[in-house]
Protein backbone atom coordinates (compact mmCIF):
# COMPACT_ATOMS: atom_id res chain seq x y z
CA UNK A 1 0.00 0.00 0.00
CA UNK A 2 0.74 3.58 -0.67
CA UNK A 3 -0.14 6.36 1.50
CA UNK A 4 -0.26 10.03 -0.34
CA UNK A 5 -0.85 13.25 1.92
CA UNK A 6 -0.91 16.60 -0.21
CA UNK A 7 -0.25 20.21 1.27
CA UNK A 8 0.27 23.44 0.28
CA UNK A 9 -3.56 24.57 -1.15
CA UNK A 10 -5.39 27.73 -0.58
CA UNK A 11 -6.89 31.16 -1.73
CA UNK A 12 -5.08 33.05 -4.21
CA UNK A 13 -5.29 36.36 -6.44
CA UNK A 14 -5.31 35.64 -10.03
CA UNK A 15 -2.05 35.90 -11.03
CA UNK A 16 -0.51 34.54 -7.99
CA UNK A 17 1.71 31.61 -7.25
CA UNK A 18 1.31 28.47 -5.07
CA UNK A 19 3.56 24.80 -4.06
CA UNK A 20 1.66 22.13 -3.59
CA UNK A 21 3.43 19.34 -2.36
CA UNK A 22 2.29 15.38 -2.47
CA UNK A 23 4.42 12.99 0.60
CA UNK A 24 4.20 8.99 -0.37
CA UNK A 25 4.95 6.50 2.55
CA UNK A 26 4.57 2.86 2.57
CA UNK A 27 5.69 0.71 -0.89
CA UNK A 28 7.29 3.61 -1.87
CA UNK A 29 9.87 1.70 -3.83
CA UNK A 30 7.41 0.47 -6.13
CA UNK A 31 6.44 3.74 -7.27
CA UNK A 32 7.11 4.80 -11.04
CA UNK A 33 4.83 8.04 -12.46
CA UNK A 34 3.46 10.29 -9.94
CA UNK A 35 1.41 13.14 -10.99
CA UNK A 36 -1.38 15.76 -10.64
CA UNK A 37 -4.91 15.97 -11.23
CA UNK A 38 -7.61 18.24 -10.72
CA UNK A 39 -11.55 18.42 -10.60
CA UNK A 40 -13.59 21.39 -10.79
CA UNK A 41 -17.08 21.72 -9.37
CA UNK A 42 -19.62 19.44 -11.63
CA UNK A 43 -16.73 18.76 -14.04
CA UNK A 44 -14.46 15.41 -13.82
CA UNK A 45 -11.39 15.44 -12.91
CA UNK A 46 -8.83 16.06 -15.47
CA UNK A 47 -4.81 15.61 -15.67
CA UNK A 48 -2.51 18.88 -14.87
CA UNK A 49 0.42 16.62 -14.87
CA UNK A 50 2.86 13.72 -14.59
CA UNK A 51 6.24 13.02 -14.08
CA UNK A 52 8.42 9.56 -14.22
CA UNK A 53 10.92 8.19 -11.40
CA UNK A 54 13.54 9.13 -14.14
CA UNK A 55 11.99 13.01 -14.05
CA UNK A 56 10.21 13.06 -17.63
CA UNK A 57 7.09 15.20 -17.42
CA UNK A 58 3.91 15.52 -19.31
CA UNK A 59 1.66 18.96 -19.20
CA UNK A 60 -2.05 19.10 -19.83
CA UNK A 61 -2.28 22.49 -22.35
CA UNK A 62 -4.17 24.36 -20.27
CA UNK A 63 -1.55 24.56 -17.59
CA UNK A 64 2.05 24.87 -19.99
CA UNK A 65 4.47 27.35 -19.35
CA UNK A 66 3.00 28.25 -15.77
CA UNK A 67 3.01 25.37 -13.56
CA UNK A 68 6.00 23.22 -13.22
CA UNK A 69 6.10 19.52 -11.67
CA UNK A 70 9.45 18.17 -9.93
CA UNK A 71 10.22 15.37 -7.90
CA UNK A 72 12.45 14.40 -4.96
CA UNK A 73 12.73 10.85 -4.77
CA UNK A 74 15.11 10.97 -1.55
CA UNK A 75 11.89 12.45 0.25
CA UNK A 76 9.13 10.86 -1.80
CA UNK A 77 7.88 14.03 -2.34
CA UNK A 78 6.46 15.38 -5.63
CA UNK A 79 5.71 18.76 -6.00
CA UNK A 80 3.61 21.13 -8.31
CA UNK A 81 4.39 24.44 -8.73
CA UNK A 82 1.75 26.93 -9.96
CA UNK A 83 2.22 30.14 -11.27
CA UNK A 84 0.30 33.03 -12.91
CA UNK A 85 -3.02 31.28 -11.47
CA UNK A 86 -6.22 32.02 -13.19
CA UNK A 87 -10.13 32.11 -12.02
CA UNK A 88 -10.43 28.69 -14.17
CA UNK A 89 -7.44 26.52 -12.02
CA UNK A 90 -9.73 26.59 -9.23
CA UNK A 91 -10.55 22.96 -8.48
CA UNK A 92 -9.20 20.36 -5.67
CA UNK A 93 -6.14 19.11 -6.56
CA UNK A 94 -5.12 15.48 -6.30
CA UNK A 95 -1.88 13.44 -5.80
CA UNK A 96 -1.75 10.39 -8.11
CA UNK A 97 1.06 7.40 -7.66
CA UNK A 98 1.20 4.54 -9.76
CA UNK A 99 2.43 1.59 -8.65
CA UNK A 100 4.63 -0.47 -10.70
CA UNK A 101 3.97 -4.44 -9.16
CA UNK A 102 1.48 -5.24 -8.69
CA UNK A 103 -0.41 -2.61 -10.96
CA UNK A 104 -2.24 -0.28 -8.69
CA UNK A 105 -3.02 3.32 -8.46
CA UNK A 106 -3.12 5.32 -5.73
CA UNK A 107 -4.69 9.27 -4.59
CA UNK A 108 -4.33 11.29 -2.18
CA UNK A 109 -7.28 12.96 -0.04
CA UNK A 110 -7.04 16.33 -2.20
CA UNK A 111 -6.25 19.73 -1.45
CA UNK A 112 -8.55 22.90 -2.31
CA UNK A 113 -6.82 25.23 -4.75
CA UNK A 114 -9.07 28.98 -5.28
CA UNK A 115 -8.42 31.31 -7.23
CA UNK A 116 -10.05 34.68 -6.78
CA UNK A 117 -9.98 38.41 -6.39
Amino acid sequence: QVQLVESGGGLVQPGGSLRLACAASGRVFSINDMGWYRQAPGKQRELVATITRGSTTNYADPVKGRFTISRDNAKNTVYLQMNSLKPEDTAVYYCNAQQSWPPATYWGQGTQVAVSS
